[in-house]
């Protein structure tokens, strides 16, 4: 057994799958940095991520699977989920080792955990597509903090480039410290340091002046459009989970 070290990037997990038909290793184990667990008689191998090598890898998973096949792969890997790194590598090597495409071929473990995978992903991104709501800060920006379960922020690029292009705006996910930002032009992953008053999950001190006005508006009208003799509380939750409830503005 050979137990693979790599970095958690995405690069280094195709780095990864080079080494392993390279050494022609057979029994492997790959974790990433931080989650190693060390077992009796294995050996370890520190991956180095390399760009070429990785570009290779993803040359030839370009030719075995569809667009959709391989930003599965790519999707599984954002989910940052513990110990499914050797999910992801049998789905890669079964695609390698087979002559015909196998993306719906679900009486394979791997096919169909991936499968599972990648709902869930799907799953939380419209979550936040829908739960998301932005608050204008003094220069015009509009802020929302988000904590997904999963990291979905690269997901939802696309939805919200479309959706808001002529505004300026933040997604930040507080639990990975990492955020979207657009500048009317492109959008691009920042990073910021908060202070321990300007939480990325409280900005108050940077509100604009009229977004207090907004919110109390957003609540009234939350209000106002309750049916109190409807009420499905039950119902409510599955929707809208309570984790998410600290960041919209109606259930502040």
């Amino acid at each position: 057994m050979t137990r693979l070290i790599y970095d958690g990037t995405f690069e280094g997990l195709l780095t990864a799958v080079f080494e392993v038909y390279d050494r022609k290793l057979i029994q492997v184990n790959l974790q990433k940095n931080g989650n190693a667990n060390s077992a009796m008689f294995e050996d370890v191998l520190q991956i180095i991520t390399d760009d070429i090598r990785a570009n290779r890898v993803l040359k030839g998973l370009n030719q075995k699977l569809s667009a959709n096949g391989v930003q599965r792969i790519y999707i599984a890997h954002l989910s940052e989920m513990e110990n499914e790194e050797n999910n992801i590598l049998g789905y890669i090597r079964y695609a390698f080792d087979s002559k015909q495409n196998i993306e719906d071929n679900y009486g394979n473990k791997y096919v169909l955990r991936i499968s599972e995978i990648v709902r869930m992903m799907r799953r939380e991104k419209h979550r936040m597509e829908a739960f998301i709501r932005f608050q204008k800060l003094k220069d015009e920006t509009y802020y929302a903090g988000i904590e997904p379960d999963f990291n979905v922020l690269p997901l939802l690029i696309k939805h919200f480039k479309s959706r808001y292009a002529d505004q300026k705006w933040m997604i930040y996910d507080i639990k990975r410290n990492y955020g979207l930002y657009y500048d009317l032009h492109d959008v691009e992953f920042v990073s910021m340091e908060f202070s321990s008053v300007n939480s990325p999950g409280k900005v108050v001190a940077a509100f604009g002046e009229d977004e207090e006005t907004y919110q109390h508006l957003w609540k009234n009208y939350f209000k106002s459009v309750d049916i109190a003799s409807r009420k499905n509380t039950k119902l409510h939750v599955r929707h809208i989970p309570k984790r998410y409830w600290k960041h919209l503005t109606e259930k502040i």
